[in-house]
């Protein structure tokens, strides 16, 4: 949650997935999960009793819980201060949405009432491989007023606390899934990383107008050719033709479900 002294976490402790999990991806999990934690759908050596997380025999979402003890530096109170930095995260199957983007506040408007991800195997029941959908304010079943008053609220408090927000994508390069690859966890973390401390804002930003989002020229530790999607791509011209069609299903899927609002004159709660 977000009020006006800080934000908050509703919830109160952990549920990570565990598949393919490893001390080098995710060290803080990967120790977390001991003695006193809880493992869910996740496969034992019947001789060591080892965890193994390579195994989907029986689902990809296995998961873990554990105690907030187990993990250094947290929060104990699950409060922050009014965030400067806002993200919104999805995970792009068609592989065409840049790695990270700068959003106006009208741009984070949209997203925000777009919603846009892939449902993935192992969390969405009968999904064996990645599907476009949108869910809006990426958290559809969990928002139980009218969308355009959380829309309303976002837009007031970018504009009270001139935070900036970024589109960080999960998702493929290269290509669709199928043909391309995720996005490198450490590439993502260090997009992350600069959106936070600032320093992704220093060789500025080029419009993509096939999404309208600010596009970032550099970035530490990302190569240059990652962060502009359609240079991944083998075919250029097959890299256009899937940008296209997303950009239309947003456009559809917006006048659809949002037929008449103007995001330019959505400037207070109403």
């Amino acid at each position: 949650g977000w009020s006006p002294r800080g934000v908050f976490n509703i919830e109160g402790g952990c549920y990570a997935k565990t598949i393919d999990l490893t001390r080098e991806r995710e060290p803080d999990i990967y120790d977390a999960i001991r003695f006193g934690s809880v493992s869910e759908n996740v496969k034992l050596d019947r001789k060591s009793r080892a965890p193994i997380y390579s195994d989907s025999s029986i689902t990809e979402n296995g998961r873990a819980a554990y105690p907030l003890t187990h993990i250094e530096r947290v929060v104990e109170s699950g409060t922050g201060e009014v965030p400067s930095v806002v993200l919104f995260l999805t995970a792009d199957a068609y592989g065409v949405l840049p790695p990270i983007s700068r959003l106006s506040r009208e741009q984070a408007m949209f997203h925000f009432l777009t919603g846009y991800t892939a449902k993935v195997a192992g969390t969405e029941l009968g999904v064996k491989e990645p599907q476009p959908t949108f869910s809006a304010l990426f958290g559809e079943p969990f928002m139980p007023l009218d969308h355009m008053v959380y829309a309303y609220l976002l837009g007031e408090k970018i504009t009270q606390n001139d935070t900036r927000v970024y589109l960080v994508n999960t998702g493929w390069t290269g290509g669709p899934y199928g043909v391309g690859h995720r996005i490198a966890l450490y590439h993502t973390r260090a997009l992350v990383k600069a959106a936070q401390d600032g320093s992704l804002d220093i060789a500025g930003y080029k419009h993509n107008d096939v999404f309208d989002v600010e596009v970032p020229n550099e970035c530490p530790g990302v190569p240059r050719e990652l962060l502009d999607p359609r240079g991944t791509w083998d075919d250029p011209a097959a890299y256009d033709r899937a940008a296209a069609e997303l950009a239309s299903k947003f456009k559809e899927n917006f006048e659809k479900r949002y037929p008449g609002v103007d995001l330019k004159s959505m400037t207070r709660v109403r």
